[in-house]
């Protein structure tokens, strides 16, 4: 088990498939298993590549920058920054944990969009 060339794995993945190329992610980064917990996905690679797939057609001007990435034995964390069309921005934590293999296994996510108007001048991420 390598946190490190886990954590950079981890990114990979979610940008190649936020960019447009999740069959790719999924040939590149993921096992022989892919477990996913969030509703709108359907729990297998094919359904994680047509979600992404469907995202590109639908929204093909949107960007990510990661934010930070935390990684503790098999889990890894990610931190992100979406901005979508018409300037809709989103703050996202990602877990995904890595098999025997350095392969994704699973993944868990929690979305938030971020508000025009927030009671205090700090940012979410």
């Amino acid at each position: 088990m390598n946190p490190t060339q886990n954590k950079q794995n981890a990114i990979a993945f979610y940008k190649t498939a936020y960019e447009g190329n999740p069959r790719k992610a999924v040939e590149l980064y993921v096992g022989n298993e892919y477990i996913q917990h969030n509703p709108d996905v359907a729990d297998n690679p094919e359904g994680f590549i047509e979600y992404f797939e469907r995202m590109q057609r639908e929204y093909s001007d949107k960007s990510i920058e990661f934010v930070r990435c935390i990684a503790e034995g098999d889990l890894v964390a990610l931190h992100t920054h979406q901005t979508w069309p018409g300037n809709d921005e989103y703050v996202t934590m990602d877990f995904f944990r890595f098999d025997q293999h350095g392969k994704i296994c699973e993944h868990w996510d929690a979305i938030q969009q971020i508000p025009k108007k927030s009671a205090n001048p700090n940012t979410m991420y």
